[in-house]
């Protein structure tokens, strides 16, 4: 323990040190403010003020009716004491069952006003949310982490629709019994309100004192969860390169570390809900000492019967419910006051920027000029990098791994801005397209493919909405998908991806193909498109991206060295610079990096006993061994 630091030091510390380390690798997406947050809810209340009204009306009235139960059971109290008779009882016996039925179906049609009205909030937000998720800048969203953004639009949402449906409707009738209770006091006897109040400080007390330590701990429980989500998603998700790379232990070590500050944020979280609870049960014993001593008092003196001091008594008794429910469920508003901040500080990010001409591309050349690109503040990735690729012209990108071939091809799609240079596509500078323009004019497929749920000819109608059925056969034909598609067991109508039938590596690829096909973009870039399918699967899914690239410029991020044979020109970058250029002939010819990497690669198809030694390259150049097998071949020719 640090000497000097409170129990609340050290919470914020903690927290501030899991957000430090939950931001280290990710620039998560923001966060919005208290006065952030309560400007979008005012905002989105506005058009339901009638619906506001109508549920605030029927909680009051519900809760002013039940609020008749004391007095009633007081007077029972008097009765009985004077002797009346059971006569007597009987008309306060039936009101009471009438206060307990009006109540009740107040109090129900009131929670379920307010439940729809907090529906109602809560869908405008999850839409208003996906709206502006999906026009982000693609730049912003992948320097986040998909993890940060999957946390907000699953369990945040999931943590304010439950305090909607759960705690909301709570809350609002326990405020409203609080406050008309306290009135009740004061109309029995100002003293018993005075007496009441004495628990006030011990429980305004244990309220800062849990507000002061709850909120940093949630916020960076939220935080955290999100970054632990990242990390599930991104070491699932590559789990063969972590194996491919040996990374299993540093991910392992990085995902503990993750786990151990979510679950040590929430075991914080447990341990000031108790302390908060233990403070609660403290100011009830003193209030209801306080309300007993005083009645006793003032019964003794005769300034009130004992009809009234019972009602009195039950009236504050009646409070502990009320009063520990709407402090407890300050913990479920911080969880969903924090969810709801994350949700709104996306909401309020800044659309991506519209084009600031009305040019559009001639045809599908690529220009690039000067281009460098760096991630954050880290060293440059792409420096000064010179491409000019001819409309219809098929361009393999060669590297080794950390070359900058993905970077180059994802700043030449608008996922990344050049942070020097400039991109033209079809002779307009893409800065004029803007990221919508220049989504028309490049589609990057990766080897990360994502099949959404539904029918598949809703999947392909992604690409094209207008597209009708014999469009949607013409271009999965086009890349030799039309034979499985109409073998699934409903053909085209059969509901692919979660839920429904499960496509192969392979299928999935062609599905994005086919979506390419029916986009009909001028440029497309393939970045490793064939990389997990297998070798068979590869050689199928090369030849449908060579029918998917037809008519149209191509530039593929080449895992396959044969691929890199079979373009027009091919272009080897090494450390984000362009080292050669040109036909594969003219490369092989000339005995640089890409001949070392040809030959590696023509080796390792050859036997054992056909194996020959290889002329020697460029000084510098890597060469593999003669007698590496084909994995450590196909790792030097491809990583």
């Amino acid at each position: 323990m640090t000497p000097g630091k409170t129990e609340e030091d050290r919470a914020t510390t903690e927290t501030e040190e899991t957000m430090h380390d939950s931001r280290r690798d990710r620039s998560l997406l923001p966060t919005a403010t208290r006065a952030e947050s309560l400007a979008a809810l005012r905002t989105m209340l506005r058009g339901h003020r009638l619906l506001a009204t109508a549920a605030l009306a029927v909680l009051v009235a519900g809760t002013g009716i039940g609020l008749l139960t004391a007095p009633l059971l007081g007077h029972i109290v008097d009765l009985v004491v004077e002797r009346r008779g059971a006569a007597a009882l009987t008309a306060p016996l039936v009101l009471l069952i009438a206060v307990a039925v009006v109540r009740g179906a107040a109090a129900a049609l009131g929670g379920t006003l307010v439940a729809r009205l907090g529906e109602t909030v809560l869908a405008a937000l999850r839409e208003q949310f996906v709206e502006r998720a999906l026009r982000l800048p693609l730049e912003r969203v992948e320097a986040a982490g998909s993890g940060d953004l999957v946390s907000r639009v699953t369990s945040d949402v999931t943590v304010i629709a439950t305090s909607v449906r759960q705690a909301l409707p709570e809350f609002s009738r326990s405020a409203l019994t609080i406050v008309l209770t306290f009135a009740g006091l004061a109309v029995l006897d100002w003293r018993f309100l005075l007496a009441a109040l004495l628990a006030a400080p011990v429980q305004v007390a244990s309220v800062r004192w849990y507000l002061r330590r709850s909120a940093p701990v949630y916020a960076g429980q939220r935080v955290a969860t999100g970054a632990l989500q990242h990390q599930l998603l991104d070491s699932v998700g590559g789990a063969r390169t972590v194996r491919a790379f040996r990374l299993g232990t540093p991910h392992t070590e990085l995902l503990e570390r993750r786990s151990e500050a979510a679950r040590d944020l929430g075991l914080r979280g447990i341990h000031i809900v108790t302390g908060f609870f233990s403070r609660l049960n403290l100011a009830e014993f003193i209030g209801l000492a306080a309300m007993l001593a005083t009645g006793f008092v003032l019964v003794d003196r005769g300034s009130v019967s004992i009809g009234t001091a019972t009602a009195a008594a039950l009236y504050f008794h009646s409070l502990f419910n009320p009063v520990n429910a709407a402090l407890y469920l300050l913990d479920d508003a911080q969880s969903a006051g924090a969810s709801f901040a994350r949700l709104v500080g996306v909401s309020a990010l800044p659309a991506e920027r519209a084009p600031q001409g009305a040019d559009a591309p001639a045809d599908g050349s690529v220009g690039v000029t000067g281009v460098g690109h760096a991630y954050g503040t880290g060293a440059p990735v792409l420096h000064e990098v010179d491409l000019q690729v001819r409309g219809g012209e098929r361009v393999a990108l060669v590297g080794a791994s950390g070359a900058g071939k993905t970077t180059l091809a994802k700043v030449i799609a608008g996922v990344h801005e050049p942070t020097a240079g400039s991109i033209t596509l079809g002779g307009v500078d893409a800065g004029k397209l803007g990221p919508a323009g220049v989504r028309r004019a490049v589609s990057l497929i990766s080897q990360e493919v994502h099949v959404f749920a539904g029918p598949l000819a809703e999947d392909l109608r992604l690409a094209r909405p207008d597209a009708d059925d014999a469009a949607l056969r013409a271009a999965l034909d086009r890349v030799g998908a039309l034979e499985w598609a109409e073998a699934l067991p409903e053909g085209l109508a059969t509901v692919v991806g979660e839920g429904g039938h499960r496509l192969t590596v392979t299928q999935a690829q062609h599905l994005a193909l086919a979506r390419l096909v029916l986009a009909d973009p001028p440029v497309a870039i393939l970045d490793e498109a064939t990389a997990d399918a297998g070798s068979a699967g590869a050689r199928v899914l090369e030849e449908a991206a060579e029918r998917a690239l037809s008519g149209r410029t191509g530039l593929v991020v080449a895992h396959r060295l044969p691929q890199a044979a079979a373009a027009d020109r091919v272009v080897v970058l090494d450390r984000g610079r362009v080292v050669e250029t040109g036909t594969h002939a003219e490369l092989v010819a000339a005995g640089g990096r890409y001949a070392a990497l040809w030959a590696a690669w023509s080796d390792s198809r050859r036997e054992p006993a056909e194996r020959v030694p290889r002329p020697a390259a460029d000084p510098g150049v890597p060469v593999p061994p003669a007698s590496c097998d084909r994995t450590t071949a196909h790792e030097a020719a491809t990583s």
